[in-house]
């Protein structure tokens, strides 16, 4: 669980089918509340990069009651490419 006003850091690494890293296209962050509608984008670029597939994004915990969802999401070969994750956010 974080908390609300804190900074996190969100990062996710792309691979292919095989696990080798590879570092996609058009890669953007989207928020999301806990039904499910977008509440941010946030285009990610090599000043995001940490390694060959691996980005990351400080992000300030908003507000609000309810959990978060944040989503990488790019291009491989033209082919979407997208990862998920919870974030459980609390003010205590």
């Amino acid at each position: 669980m974080v908390l609300i006003g804190d900074t996190v850091r969100l990062k996710v690494f792309f691979k292919t089918f095989d696990g080798t890293a590879v570092d996609p296209t058009n890669i953007t962050l989207k928020i999301y509340d806990d039904t499910q509608q977008e509440i941010e984008t946030i285009n990610i670029n090599d000043t995001n990069k940490i390694n060959v597939g691996v980005y990351f994004y400080d992000y300030v915990i908003p507000s609000g009651e309810g959990d978060l969802y944040f989503e990488f999401t790019g291009l491989v070969n033209n082919l979407p490419i997208v990862t998920r994750k919870l974030i459980k956010r609390s003010w205590l």
